[in-house]
């Protein structure tokens, strides 16, 4: 069944790739996008890769109601909606919280209740697993406590628990995905990650060092409670993370309403920071300098994904390995040496 869609934040890292899976599936896309942390130039590349010119792009914020009202009119009739708009810069976060609580958690409320309005109660909503805090027992699955502990994952908690109670109305399908660590790109290296300044994540800096855009990278603590002293993530192509938002909706237009459901989207297979750098270097033959560093604020030692419930309800799992996580993000970067900055 095709579709037309609503993407908000449709040109950013997650969001572009899901659309490329998304039009592959001949769905129409409209994407609601400020351009804050991205670049229209995403969204041609999406086009021609997928050789399918079905995109309408609205430039806007996800907060300003009058324009998603608008966008809702003129689109005719939408089937549902999948939310990547959002902030997800920890650091930035706790020097900023109350920006996170607008843009994160008021943006989401205009949202559902622009949906409401025009009759759309089907949205698939990008949330974290840095919602579970620091946990110890591992691996994480849905019922495992939640207890964010910095302001990101707070304002992806209190959104996640607002859609919690409007699936309770009658119509309203509704999941929350928590992702786990998308890295990689896609593999004709048109389109992936492109962080502004200094990234915040482990992937995009290894690859800009690669590069020679950077010196070293830094590794944030040593001696946390793992096998080698570097943090522990669950690590996932973002490709795969994509096809899980395209399983995801089919799952939900498929069922009768009310349908909720919160699911962890990642390999179940944890990989310290040492390890993804040694499987860097193994996947390209490239040497990445790194240095000690001090650990970050609200980092933790470790996130690890039961993804079962996913494989269970979706049909969904995790395809690509390390290697190909590896070698499609470095074809990225090398053949977007400043990301979409500067590009022809």
């Amino acid at each position: 069944m095709t579709c037309r869609l609503l993407i908000t934040g449709g040109a950013g890292f997650i969001g572009s790739h899901t659309c490329l899976v998304l039009l592959a599936q001949g769905h129409e896309l409209v994407i609601v996008d400020n351009f804050s942390n991205s670049s229209p130039l995403a969204l041609q590349r999406v086009q021609s890769l997928a050789q399918r010119n079905t995109i309408q792009v609205v430039e806007g914020d996800v907060r300003d109601a009058d324009l998603l009202d608008q966008t809702f009119r003129s689109c005719g009739e939408l089937d549902g909606v999948i939310h990547f708009a959002g902030l997800k810069a920890v650091g930035e976060s706790v020097a900023n919280p109350l920006l996170y609580w607008d843009v994160n958690v008021n943006g989401s409320r205009v949202l559902a209740e622009v949906m409401q309005r025009h009759g759309c109660s089907t949205l698939v909503f990008s949330s974290t697993a840095t919602v579970y805090g620091a946990p110890i027992t591992f691996p994480l699955r849905e019922d495992s406590l939640t207890d964010p502990i910095h302001p990101y994952a707070q304002t992806k908690r209190a959104v996640e628990q607002m859609l919690d109670a409007l699936s309770r109305n009658a119509g309203w399908r509704i999941a929350s995905l928590r992702y786990f660590n998308p890295v990689g790109a896609h593999p004709s290296g048109q389109i992936g990650e492109d962080p502004l300044g200094v990234p915040n994540n482990l992937f995009p800096f290894i690859t800009q060092v690669a590069a020679g855009r950077r010196e070293r990278l830094h590794i944030f603590g040593n001696d946390y409670a793992t096998p080698d002293g570097t943090g522990i993530r669950d690590y996932l192509h973002v490709m795969d993370l994509a096809e899980a938002h395209s399983a995801t909706l089919a799952h939900l237009l498929e069922r009768p309403a009310p349908v909720q459901l919160t699911l962890n989207i990642g390999t179940g297979c944890g990989r310290s920071v040492l390890e993804v750098i040694h499987g860097f270097e193994q996947a390209t033959g490239l040497s990445i300098p790194y240095e000690i560093v001090a650990r970050r604020p609200g980092d933790v030692a470790k996130l690890e994904a039961c993804p079962a419930k996913a494989e269970q309800l979706l049909g969904w799992s995790a395809q690509r390995s390390l290697e190909e996580m590896c070698t499609d993000g470095w074809a990225w970067q090398q053949a977007n040496p400043m990301g979409y900055r500067n590009a022809p």
